[in-house]
């Protein structure tokens, strides 16, 4: 009888779940965050987000067409990439530079590398990094609500706090904040939308509280420490793309560790270095670079969480080196 060993790039699922399943999972948390950004910033979000989804599509089948190899579309892994990257964006961005976004996180980070389980880092991740480096003026003009305060219409929470500190931060309606109701990417300004999609995301077991409750938890401690103010340590995690990324971009199966503590480490390392580039760096953002970190570093992770798992012990010697050193004496 013939047998083919098939030698399959990660994740390993080992139960009933299917690949449709879990990117449909992820599509459902994400609802509350695209009916935010249209209630926040107004129906050309949503246009946004639905250019963006179709474009990856749209690459997704004819990249896999040209090259005559299966269709995976119906896993709806490129539509997660898509909404993800939308997300990422500020609200008015050009639709065409969405579409470059689209095709470098599809084509260029997911199936050049041979599709999804093999790409090295999160698509939309990268795409997001790669429209911010080349097209920095587009990302950064934030587009305000109207009903957002004086306080918040000249800047983005970080902004404010990067150049007013502590005093800045006293200023800020935790509630706004909270809300939304400031500049900002189209996902990450709405928190309450965040944490309604992680807690779909934990309830249906997609993913573990382990990466975002460390992230937020790392920089929390670390903001505190440094400002003495729980307020605003308390804003730095609410603020900027912290809990989005952390919530959907960071726990990426493919690109994040499989071990419960290599996910701790893992998670640890992104708040540290997002909390190193807000403090010390020239950039007010810092967590699409600090998760392009942790994903590269993820092989490491899963095996020092491996290691510390299984409490790793230098290999003994072999009798037979011993027989041979106690012969030669």
């Amino acid at each position: 009888m013939d047998q083919t060993l098939l030698v399959t790039a990660s994740p390993h699922i080992r139960d009933t779940s299917t690949t449709r399943g879990l990117m449909g999972n992820v599509l459902i948390a994400l609802v509350p965050c695209v009916v935010a950004s249209g209630l926040i910033f107004g129906y050309g979000a949503l246009v946004t987000v639905a250019v963006t989804t179709l474009a990856c599509v749209a690459f997704e089948y004819l990249y896999t067409l040209l090259m005559k190899k299966p269709n995976p579309v119906g896993d709806l892994s490129a539509c997660v990439t898509g909404v993800i990257l939308a997300l990422n964006v500020p609200a008015g961005m050009p639709l065409w530079i969405c579409v470059v976004g689209a095709f470098v996180a599809i084509v260029v980070v997911k199936q050049l590398f041979g599709g999804i389980g093999y790409n090295f880092a999160n698509p939309a991740l990268v795409g997001r990094i790669v429209l911010f480096l080349s097209f920095t003026a587009r990302m950064t003009a934030y587009v305000y609500p109207d009903m957002a305060v004086d306080a918040l219409a000249t800047a983005t929470p970080l902004k404010l706090m990067a150049d007013g500190g502590a005093e800045a931060a006293a200023s800020m309606s935790m509630l706004d904040v909270f809300l939304g109701i400031h500049g900002g990417m189209l996902g990450e300004t709405c928190i309450l939308a965040i944490l309604l999609g992680l807690a779909y995301l934990v309830f249906t077991r997609t993913i573990s509280l382990t990466i975002p409750a460390s992230i937020a938890v790392t920089m929390f401690v670390c903001s505190f420490l440094a400002s003495g103010s729980w307020q605003e340590a308390l804003l730095q995690v609410m603020s900027g793309g912290l809990l989005f990324g952390a919530v959907f971009m960071a726990t990426d199966y493919v690109t994040s560790p499989f071990t419960t503590r290599g996910k701790l480490f893992y998670g640890i390392f992104i708040g540290l270095i997002t909390f190193a580039i807000r403090y010390f760096g020239s950039m007010s953002e810092g967590m699409s670079f600090a998760i392009l970190l942790g994903n590269l570093m993820t092989p490491w992770f899963n095996a020092w969480g491996r290691q510390t798992a299984l409490g790793y012990k230098k290999p003994k010697k072999q009798k037979a080196a011993k027989a041979a050193k106690g012969g030669e004496g």
